[in-house]
């Protein structure tokens, strides 16, 4: 296929991955997050982990929404089903996250409550105007990908006065989340490990555009290079980074130039400046409290807002006491660290956010990787047998 298949070549990836290995130098450690979990699932599904040098480690960060929603924000949104008898839409890996109680919207939903998989916030909104009787929350999460169907989800709700449509904002900020890694002392006492350098994400990149990663680059002297989600993309993205690395630079480069520019979607831009304003603080799940990272729906749209329309009050609840997840969103530990993974906690199973997603690391790491962890065993030769 046209613009596919030219990014999965295996012997230009060979090639790449030559090059890399020429070029990281003797001695040296290079360690770079990918904070997309579209990054995460590539690096896992094609191998990139394994042609890489060993020089070069790929450090998965927090940017799988799904694993980012802290247990709250799904206890919230059952509580709406289940208690108010509101009809919740929301993303199919959303349904699949664990909440309080042992439960989960899935769960919810099996006990009676009214949830149901949507593909965008559009079929909300149809879901809503034909039940009129009925409340109707669509559960928006997702980075700035996402926030632009939200936004004009709502413009339309307005527009077409549907007065039982509302919802419950759970849209969250990339370079927010990257900044309070860099510098937040809370994320530093958990526990973090070096980085070098960012591949920076795709499809939030063709949003906002390169434009504000420019700040790491020069306050916190970190490259950052982003990157399309082929396999190719992510290895010439790695080359970038490296070569930024030894020449001693730091600045924003854009590998993919196919879809980013600098200035991004100016017109979603606007749209989702017009319903949304930033929230003070907002909980990330293994990242804590994040001052400015998330947005809340603005005063002139309140009557769509979920939490204010129902009065609800966030209550923080934490993680499984054995779920590594909070350590994995910050590249600390490795999905194989967590006792829980491949025994308990599967994707049929899941016990903690990562491994709900496909773009979550353990969700990852079991579909594509669970059987590099396996030492090879070799066998002694035989003995020869004697005549």
């Amino acid at each position: 296929m046209k613009f596919v298949d030219e990014f999965r070549d295996g012997a230009l990836a060979r090639g790449l991955a030559a090059r890399i290995a020429a070029e990281v130098q003797p001695g040296r450690r290079y360690a770079f997050m990918e904070f997309c979990g579209g990054h995460t699932h590539a690096i896992s599904r094609y191998g990139i982990a394994e042609l890489l040098p060993p020089q070069v480690r790929m450090i998965h960060g927090p940017g799988c929404p799904v694993c980012v929603l802290p247990i709250g924000r799904i206890d919230l949104a059952i509580g709406l089903a289940l208690e108010r008898g509101a009809i919740v839409c929301t993303y199919g890996d959303t349904m699949r996250v664990p909440a309080s109680g042992n439960l989960s919207l899935l769960k919810a939903k099996a006990r009676g409550g009214d949830i149901r998989m949507v593909y965008s916030a559009a079929d909300a909104l149809k879901i809503a105007a034909a039940h009129p009787g009925r409340e109707v929350v669509f559960l928006a999460i997702g980075f700035e990908t996402t926030t632009p169907p939200t936004a004009l989800a709502i413009l339309a709700a307005e527009r077409q006065g549907l007065a039982n449509f509302s919802v419950l904002c759970c849209h969250v900020l990339t370079p927010s989340a990257i900044t309070h890694i860099l510098e937040s002392a809370e994320v530093r006492e958990y526990g973090t490990v070096p980085i070098d350098g960012f591949v920076g994400p795709a499809h939030v990149s063709i949003v906002i555009g390169s434009a504000p990663y420019e700040h790491f680059a020069d306050e916190y002297a970190k490259p950052v290079v982003i990157a399309g989600f082929e396999p190719l993309d992510v290895m010439q993205a790695v080359l970038m980074l490296v070569r930024q690395v030894n020449e001693g630079r730091a600045e924003v480069e854009n590998q993919f130039t196919r879809a980013v520019t600098r200035e991004g979607n100016l017109a979603a831009q606007r749209m989702v400046a017009q319903v949304f304003g930033l929230r003070s603080s907002f909980e990330w799940r293994g990242l804590g409290e994040v001052p400015y990272s998330a947005l809340a729906i603005r005063p002139a749209y309140a009557r769509f807002d979920a939490e204010q329309r129902f009065g609800l009050a966030y209550r923080p609840v934490p993680d499984h006491k054995n779920c590594e997840c909070g350590a994995i969103l910050r590249g600390v530990k490795r999905p194989a660290d967590c006792k829980l993974f491949g025994t308990v906690c599967t994707p049929e199973t899941p016990m903690g956010s990562c491994m709900v997603s496909s773009e979550g690391a353990c969700a990852a790491h079991y579909s594509y990787g669970r059987f590099r962890d396996i030492p090879v065993r070799v066998e002694p030769a035989a003995e020869p047998v004697q005549p």
